[in-house]
């Protein structure tokens, strides 16, 4: 007995719904598939991945950039202050010169007006210390350049006498590109003046 053949219409109509549910499983499919590699990467910003010593990979949550910029603000302006400021007749050229890399014309003028003053000859003339003590710094991060002020102690080692100094510096801070090993932390000093100092009580 023959099967009786099945109305065309019929036919297209099924094939018309199964190409319907095809394509929109497809897009469903496409669409979830972008989201899933959206979130993926949102969350891959947010990382940092290191290889430890067997080749695994670590990943590494980064803290936000102001803060980090803070950090790094912060120790480049200490890092400065005890090179230029922390110097000895052994070691005085060398800090000086870490110094000078760390801020520009402006920080090469106050080295010129020092060297001028007779400052590094005394230096070496009566075997001078300079130690520092503190170097406290205070980073506005809301405008570029950033502006600073520092107030450094460090006492002066005569031999026979110990004297203790309060400096206050200001100055701003230009991003600039990271150089290894001169300047790590790619920031550089600007407008830097000399606004105090003054002799305190090394008692205290």
């Amino acid at each position: 007995m023959k099967l009786p053949y099945k109305n065309i219409y019929d036919v297209l109509k099924f094939n018309r719904y199964v190409t319907i549910i095809v394509t929109v499983t497809a897009l469903l499919s496409s669409v979830f598939s972008g989201i899933l590699v959206f979130t993926m990467y949102q969350k891959a910003l947010d990382n940092a991945f290191a290889i430890n010593t067997d080749g695994a990979i670590i990943p590494l949550k980064l803290i936000s950039q102001r803060e980090n910029l803070n950090v790094e603000a912060l120790a480049h302006l200490e890092l400065f202050h005890r090179n230029f400021y922390g110097i000895d007749a052994s070691n005085y050229e060398s800090n000086l010169e870490k110094a000078l890399w760390l801020g520009n014309s402006s920080v090469d003028n106050v080295y010129r007006q020092k060297k001028a003053d007779g400052v590094y000859n005394r230096l070496l003339q009566y075997s001078l210390m300079q130690k520092i003590i503190s170097v406290n710094s205070e980073v506005d991060l809301e405008k570029e350049p950033y502006p600073f002020t520092t107030v450094t102690i460090f006492e002066i080692n005569r031999g026979t006498t110990v004297d203790r100094y309060e400096l206050t510096t200001t100055g701003n801070l230009v991003p600039v590109d990271r150089n290894y090993p001169t300047n790590t932390h790619g920031l550089l000093i600007s407008n830097y003046f000399e606004k105090s100092l003054k002799k305190i009580d090394n008692r205290n």
